[in-house]
């Protein structure tokens, strides 16, 4: 019997029709295998933020069981300390091939625990994953600095890296919304991370020196804006800011400058950005540009394309990448679960500092 296509919001002119998403969809479901886990490709590693990533976008595409299966995988595989590691390789015994332990993706599932409840209002799912995300918060507030950066990772040993990525940063910012989001529903105020929420933006917003320098990076440059650490006029003023140096036209975003290597997952991340930040033809347009890394036969997409020797590169066609697509598409499409969590009207700001220092 043949299955019904779910992918109505999934449709957008000059990127995706429907037999397009639907063929993504099934590329991404074909990809996933039976214990749930998604790796970046079958016979390639997963990791836990490119996992939920995909998981997201199955949701957004209405495969809710599928992407279940993807949440309980996480629940199944987390640390005895709340974490994940950083890579697994694509096999039934799910073996460590990295045991560094990076703040960033195990803050992540949040953000796809409440983007899959509010696409299911499956309260069960909720208690499910409740203590799942309770204990990954902890790990990852384990390693806040005093400024209000998130320190990147821990070594397999457990010695803790202090130093704090821009990028990571504000994508944690995002994901402690989306738990305080889930300790809201659950009805267990959790003040410690609203503390944590607000320096960590305070951070992000007002004291770059506090971060690595990637300044070469496209990430750094939009993911404030993703994070939604800045919004509005500031948020478009960031984009604004360096759009001739990353943005290729008709192309892509490149990854790094000045390589000449456009990337599809961060050009859909923009996408997603200019979308929260007001701008949605520009996301559209970011969005046809780069249909070139589109593989017809499956359906999913090359992670990047150099464009002075026009050539693919690395050679791979990664769930992630269609994963992005699929959500910043879905944004667009007005799919109400996805536009909540990267719009973010609606998630806890926390508590910013200097209200606090104001006894406020």
């Amino acid at each position: 019997m043949r299955r019904p296509e779910r992918t109505g919001r999934l449709v957008l002119s000059g990127v995706l029709t429907g037999r397009q998403a639907a063929a993504t969809v099934r590329a991404i479901l074909g990809a996933q295998r039976p214990d749930g886990a998604i790796p970046w490709f079958r016979g390639h590693h997963l990791d836990p933020w490119d996992h939920t990533e995909a998981a997201m976008a199955l949701d957004a595409a209405g495969e809710h069981e599928a992407a279940a299966r993807a949440y309980d995988w996480l629940a199944r595989h987390q640390n005895e300390d709340g974490s994940w590691y950083a890579a697994y390789a694509d096999g039934d015994a799910a073996e460590v091939t990295d045991r560094g332990r990076e703040t960033n993706f195990c803050a992540y599932p949040a953000v796809g625990v409440w983007h899959h409840y509010l696409a299911t209002g499956d309260e069960r799912f909720l208690d499910r994953m409740w203590p799942m995300v309770r204990a990954a918060v902890t790990f990852v507030l384990g390693l806040q600095q005093p400024g209000g950066q998130i320190g990147w990772k821990r070594e397999p040993d457990g010695t803790p890296c202090t130093d704090a990525l821009l990028t990571g940063s504000a994508s944690v910012h995002h994901a402690l919304r989306c738990a305080l989001a889930l300790a809201g529903q659950r009805r267990e105020p959790q003040p410690d991370w609203e503390l944590a929420v607000g320096a960590l933006r305070h951070a992000v917003r007002s004291h770059p020196e506090l971060f690595l320098d990637k300044d070469r990076y496209s990430m750094d440059w939009y993911y404030p804006v993703l994070g939604g650490v800045l919004t509005g006029a500031e948020a478009r003023s960031r984009i604004a800011q360096d759009w001739d140096r990353f943005v290729v036209p008709g192309l892509g975003v490149r990854c790094v400058v000045p390589n000449p290597w456009v990337t599809g997952g961060e050009s859909a991340e923009l996408a997603l950005a200019l979308w929260a930040a007001g701008e949605p033809d520009r996301a559209a347009t970011v969005l046809r540009s780069i249909q070139h890394l589109r593989d017809p036969a499956s359906g999913l997409y090359w992670t990047g394309y150099v464009y002075a020797d026009d050539a693919v590169w690395p050679e791979e066609l990664t769930t992630w990448t269609a994963g992005a697509l699929l959500l910043a598409v879905a944004a667009l499409g007005g799919d109400e679960a996805t536009r909540a969590v990267f719009g973010g009207a609606d998630l806890p700001r926390g508590l910013d500092p200097e209200c606090c220092t104001q006894g406020v």
